[in-house]
């Protein structure tokens, strides 16, 4: 006859249980302490440095005099044309970039999930551009732009069109900045809208078809509703990217040409602390830019994020 184990009293099993919790708890922090530390080392303590900078007459050389000085950043940042210049043409560079970018890579992404032959290969082809530098970028469109020798402009006079001074002209060289960037950067987005795509029951598509709807109503109707979580996605995170262009103004133009045309915000930050050593300043620069961003991504959320299911 099986003997029956008397169950232990509530206090000692109130103890296991306690035991068994606090090993747990030392495990996950065994294996969170690396990170936690790397994030509090590189990023918590860098923020909280740097806005202690930006009350500062902050210098880049050790041992100087670093004053208080509060608010003067910041009031000096709202009377500073080159700051407003640099936001403006940050703004434009990003809303083109933006949408070109988005456009492209949702087409893109329609046309490789369709049941085409070569479709494993156009993947490739698009999402190539991606794995390059912007070193890279920089120095083949700069070529392509050229006004005597390049590509665009060979193309144009081949039909009987005059050259355009593309990087040259205040006008023109924003959207030749967003045209390169687009091209480079649409790949990404293009595999997220893919696997968006992918995540779309065919079965909806097929009811579609027999209901009579056209490509057009299909697209509006089913397509871009069921795609609102990655679309969202797809805004915010280029929207934060392209807000902070640096590399391709940098290289095309010469460090934002014609005069100021193409200064955009990290450049601007770029001058102010490394060519005019006022890192006080600078800081101060960054965290305005990092609030504007918060800003608009949580404007996004709300309008974007109601219908989205996470």
């Amino acid at each position: 006859m099986a003997m029956v184990q008397p169950a232990l009293p509530a206090q000692p099993r109130r103890a296991a249980r306690r035991r068994r919790q606090l090993k747990g708890l030392l495990t996950a922090v065994l294996f969170l302490a690396p990170y936690t530390l790397f994030f509090l080392a590189f990023l918590v303590w860098p923020i909280f440095y740097g806005l202690f900078i930006s009350f500062h007459k902050w210098s880049l050389f050790p041992g100087q005099n670093e004053p208080f000085v509060g608010l003067d950043n910041y009031r000096t940042l709202l009377s500073d044309q080159e700051w407003w210049t640099a936001l403006q043409n940050t703004v434009e560079f990003t809303i083109i970039t933006v949408v070109l970018t988005f456009v492209v890579a949702l087409g893109a992404a329609m046309l490789v999930s369709a049941n085409l032959k070569g479709q494993t290969l156009f993947r490739l082809i698009f999402f190539a551009p991606v794995v390059l530098s912007v070193a890279v970028v920089g120095l083949v469109w700069t070529s392509m732009w050229n006004t005597d020798i390049g590509l665009v402009n060979n193309l144009l006079n081949r039909v009987n069109l005059p050259s355009v001074e593309w990087l040259s002209s205040v006008n023109l060289v924003i959207p030749s900045l967003s045209i390169t960037t687009a091209w480079w950067g649409f790949g990404l987005p293009m595999i997220i809208f893919l696997a968006g795509l992918r995540g779309i029951p065919p079965s909806l598509y097929d009811a579609a078809k027999v209901d009579g709807a056209g490509p057009g109503a299909v697209f509006v109707r089913i397509t871009l509703p069921l795609l609102r979580p990655t679309i969202l996605f797809v805004l915010v995170t280029q929207i934060i990217a392209q807000f902070q262009v640096f590399g391709q103004p940098l290289i095309l133009t010469n460090s934002g040409g014609p005069g100021t045309a193409s200064m955009t915000v990290i450049l601007y930050l770029y001058q102010v602390a490394w060519k005019f050593y006022n890192l006080g300043y600078a800081a101060t620069i960054a965290f305005a830019l990092a609030l504007i961003m918060g800003v608009v991504t949580a404007i996004q959320f709300i309008f974007l994020g109601r219908e989205v299911e996470y």
